[in-house]
């Protein structure tokens, strides 16, 4: 007996899979079988994605949302497809691409289609992934040029540092509380400490 099953991916924690689960409850998808990853999709090393291959068997239905959705890496959607539809033998809808429905295109000339459309929107869904990378890279470019820092502020050495140092040299204090004092950890402090003592 046929079991559809949904995808459901978003690439990060704080996004919303809202629209998607929507879509999988209007079909009727029974909720067990909804699998959600939320993490990127430059890969299929995705723990939801893993398990749903588990369930799938022959003469299953698969429907996922769009092709970015399942994957954005080129070469890895065409080789997931090939493994869903010839190795598993299992249909597969993208929902917002009518033409990617293998229910419908069981002929020679209907796969031809369908791996062309499936090449030509990974290859766009690929690109696309660049482009965000290449837009992310030139925007952190643009913020420095700024004077915008990133990453972790730099802890500074307080007013009394000097003092500190005096006390843990004659063995008064323990580094840890020095570093405690100082508000950073004990590997920060030994670098201040390099930093106090080159300084000199």
């Amino acid at each position: 007996m046929q079991e559809e099953y949904g995808y459901v991916r978003v690439s990060s924690t704080d996004q919303n899979e809202d629209r998607q689960m929507l879509e999988m409850k209007k079909l009727g998808i029974k909720q067990s079988n909804i699998f959600l990853d939320k993490q990127s999709g430059k890969d299929f090393n995705r723990p939801s994605y893993q398990k749903l291959l588990t369930k799938l068997k022959k003469g299953d239905l698969l429907y996922v949302k769009s092709i970015d959705r399942l994957g954005r890496n080129y070469k890895e959607i065409q080789d997931q497809w090939r493994i869903l539809t010839k190795d598993m033998e299992v249909d597969v809808v993208i929902i917002d691409m009518p033409m990617l429905d293998t229910r419908t295109y069981k002929d020679l000339m209907g796969t031809f289609i369908a791996d062309l459309v499936l090449q030509v929107l990974s290859f766009v869904a690929e690109n696309e992934r660049v482009n965000i990378r290449k837009r992310q890279e030139e925007g952190i470019r643009a913020a420095k040029l700024k004077g915008i820092a990133f990453g972790r502020p730099m802890i500074t050495a307080p007013d009394n540092f000097g003092g500190l140092v005096k006390q843990w040299e004659r063995g008064h204090i323990r580094a840890e509380d020095v570093a405690k004092e100082c508000n950073m950890s004990i590997a920060t402090f030994y670098r201040r400490l390099r930093e106090y003592r080159l300084a000199k």
